[in-house]
């Protein structure tokens, strides 16, 4: 027997290296169905197809409420003998018709001119005096402990159903008593007070959301309470005050029976005036046409300018 052999007779086998156990089949069939179910084309392409036929719809929605307005702008630029024998959409074809001349002839009457400052001076005061106090009562229905709270804020609360029409006579008396009927001031007045319902009710809820915690840290810092109100809540509320400001202007400036009765000729806004100037329709076209147009662009300016803040606003506490 050679060396060889018996070294390996006495030697015995050679060790072999520790191996993983294979991963069962099963394992890999159950992570395939753990995973999101696999769709079938054809699942997919009707899913496809109906967001596209969605999105058509939306489109065609969209410049069919568009469409008034359209019409609107391109018949502020026509001649009115052209409004007469043609349809406004005749532009597209025919863009030689268009003019500036109604514009001209619209900016240029005093009427007008001193009816679109008027609609400043009344939107613009209306406006913010809703915002500032309305925030102010937000904030304090909302974080401020005194007697009766909730009950007061169940009769601001309730004073969002009561209608303007029946306050019109006994406040046309009050106004005539203090002085202020048929001037700016009257309307201002009017819209604030029927304005400080909604602001109140909108604010409140939107400071009630604010984290306790914040406001208590602020506290400890040493900040009081107008301080607290003015640097750390008033921030934190720039899209809910851009949503009341925004509806709060839509409804002044787009108002024609308020400022119908307790305005005069000095004091009227545009709203006034166009009607005021409408005489026959066939005669002053060339004046309702631009003069309709300038009282959308405005507001519609208004809301694009705001209009983030507007969504955030509108949003804010949708999701938690």
């Amino acid at each position: 027997m050679s060396e060889s052999s018996a070294a390996s007779e006495f030697s015995g086998p050679a060790p072999t290296q520790p191996t993983e156990p294979a991963a069962p089949a099963a394992t890999a069939q159950q992570a395939e169905s753990s995973g999101p179910p696999r769709r079938s084309l054809a699942a997919r392409i009707a899913n496809r197809s109906a967001g596209g036929v969605l999105r058509v719809f939306l489109i065609l929605m969209a410049l069919l409420w568009l469409t008034p307005t359209v019409g609107l702008l391109a018949s502020s630029f026509r001649d009115p003998a052209e409004m007469t024998e043609s349809g406004w959409w005749t532009v597209f074809t025919k863009p030689a018709q268009l003019t500036t001349e109604a514009y001209s002839d619209l900016l240029g009457k005093d009427a007008i001119t001193d009816a679109l400052l008027n609609s400043v001076w009344i939107t613009v005061p209306s406006t913010l005096l809703v915002v500032v106090i309305g925030a102010m009562a937000g904030y304090a229905f909302a974080w401020m402990d005194f007697k009766g709270r909730d009950w007061w804020f169940v009769a601001v609360v309730s004073l969002l159903v009561v209608p303007i029409q029946i306050a019109l006579i006994p406040l046309a008396r009050l106004f005539g008593d203090i002085g202020v009927f048929g001037t700016i001031a009257g309307p201002i007045l009017f819209h604030v007070g029927f304005g400080l319902p909604f602001a109140v009710f909108l604010l409140r809820n939107f400071f009630a959301e604010i984290p306790r915690e914040l406001l208590e840290a602020a506290r400890l810092d040493g900040a009081g309470e107008v301080r607290l109100f003015f640097t750390v809540v008033m921030p934190l509320a720039a899209p809910a005050l851009a949503s009341l400001a925004i509806f709060q202007f839509l409804w002044v400036w787009n108002d024609l029976l308020v400022a119908l009765i307790f305005t005069n000729t000095e004091s009227q806004p545009l709203t006034v005036a166009l009607i005021r100037q409408t005489r026959a329709f066939s005669q002053n076209i060339e004046t309702l046409a631009p003069g309709a147009f300038l009282s959308l662009a405005i507001p519609l300016a208004v809301f694009f300018a705001f209009q983030r803040q507007f969504v955030s606003g509108v949003m804010a506490g949708a999701v938690k």
